[in-house]
């Protein structure tokens, strides 16, 4: 096995590790309206984020997504209010040196809060049939978001403090 075949081998294993842990701690909820707030995932969009990049964020944070919701414990506004934070943790981290990669986190409640309510309120939410306001959607995605990041950074720090999980890992 190449070494390019090992990275990416290393990185589909800790996005599936990443993904069944968001999914496990998805009984942490928060209910808000016609939205249920997972600060958990937060926490793995942070993680995944720096230690992945941006597109395996997404896959990350899709596939929680879509277990969550096949299990009846998320809804469709996982979708937008997830990927949007995980791609901008990770690309954010692109563009840090390694030993600053940490506050990439600082986007995830931007991309969860800002965009990922906008696209909620433009796309999710007519095709439920409900009428949701921006503002609430992204208050409530920021209530979830922002100790979720938080939880992420704490995380993070540890895992690479201990070195865990280093760049050589992945």
């Amino acid at each position: 096995m190449s070494i390019k075949e090992s990275k990416i081998l290393r990185k589909t294993v800790l996005c599936g590790i990443l993904s069944s842990i968001g999914v496990i701690l998805s009984v942490v909820s928060i209910p808000l309206g016609p939205t249920k707030c997972y600060p958990f995932q937060h926490t793995i969009n942070v993680i995944s984020g720096i230690l992945l990049g941006p597109f395996w964020a997404i896959g990350t944070a899709f596939t929680t997504s879509l277990i969550r919701n096949m299990l009846g414990t998320g809804s469709l506004f996982a979708f937008p209010g997830s990927m949007f934070g995980a791609f901008f943790v990770g690309l954010v981290s692109l563009f840090l040196p390694q030993n600053r990669k940490i506050y990439s986190a600082i986007a995830e409640p931007i991309g969860t809060g800002l965009v990922g309510a906008w696209v909620s309120s433009l796309i999710i939410a007519p095709i439920l049939g409900t009428n949701v306001a921006f503002s609430f959607l992204s208050t409530s995605f920021l209530v979830s978001s922002i100790p979720g990041t938080i939880l992420g950074i704490l995380v993070t720090y540890t895992l690479v403090k201990r070195t865990t999980l280093t760049d050589s890992f992945i």
